[in-house]
């Protein structure tokens, strides 16, 4: 054999492997670079997730902390005002008052006790006592009951008793989507039938609104939340988001339904 061929063939066997070798490591050197850009690009939308968390999370703690505020202030003060005039009211003597005098004082009187107990009942909504003394079921049946103190409209509720608040944040969360949910209900949706139930499960707590009238669908909500009209459904989904929960809206036959699924475990 001609030693000429040989080294022919030995030189183009070591650049074959040269060529190889170096194929192979730009190869890894891409696959790595584009593993780094990929870890960068997921850190990158993990921060950004965690600071949109936290802005919400922000807001929304900014938002409850006015309402307590406001509920002090109405309670502590605009009642105390208009429980003076009542008492000066009280003191006032009508003996020689004529039927007209007396007929405008009673109305005064009686305006006077409906102001009190209206500023009365939007401080505690606003402050949410009862949820934070007797637990989330009893605060939203209280909400219930208020608002259906007509004869126009009647809510029903059925709420799961093996829940127990464990994060009262989260359950003030639920307790103000609940509140937003049945006010949307009641101006937009015309109906004269609600009913409430949560089922407490796994550690997850669902909670559902089923009604009569017009309702929304689920692509309709997502619509509505980025529209100016769509303020209190923006903030359902703000806390929503905040509680790692979900939100759907449906329709069965003739009812609408919104359903939450909560994890309870999770904290804000």
């Amino acid at each position: 054999m001609n030693p000429a061929n040989n080294d022919i063939r030995l030189l183009l066997v070591v650049g074959i492997a040269a060529m190889l070798m170096l194929f192979i490591s730009v190869l890894l050197s891409f696959i790595f670079t584009q593993r780094k850009k990929l870890q960068f690009q997921q850190s990158l939308h993990a921060l950004q997730q965690a600071q949109q968390y936290h802005l919400v999370e922000a807001a929304v703690r900014s938002e409850e902390t006015e309402r307590h505020r406001i509920a002090e202030k109405l309670h502590d003060e605009v009642g105390a005002l208009l429980s003076s005039s009542k008492l000066h009211f009280k003191m006032m003597i009508l003996k020689n008052a004529d039927s007209q005098s007396r007929t405008l004082f009673d109305k005064g009187n009686e305006l006077l006790d409906d102001a009190i107990t209206e500023i009365r009942g939007i401080s505690h909504n606003l402050h949410s006592y009862i949820l934070q003394e007797f637990g989330l079921n009893e605060a939203i049946k209280h909400f219930s009951e208020k608002i259906a103190d007509s004869p126009l409209i009647k809510i029903t509720t059925k709420l799961d008793d093996h829940y127990k608040t464990t994060v009262p944040q989260n359950d003030i969360a639920l307790y103000r989507i609940t509140q937003e949910l049945l006010n949307n209900i009641l101006k937009h949706a015309e109906a004269n039938i609600i009913h409430i139930s949560s089922v407490y499960k796994n550690s997850v707590l669902n909670l559902t609104l089923v009604y009569n009238g017009q309702g929304l669908t689920q692509e309709m909500f997502e619509e509505l939340c980025y529209t100016n009209e769509g303020l209190g459904l923006k903030n359902i989904q703000s806390r929503i988001y905040l509680l790692k929960g979900s939100i759907s809206f449906f329709k069965v036959n003739n009812d609408y339904h919104i359903k939450i699924s909560v994890p309870t475990l999770i904290t804000t």
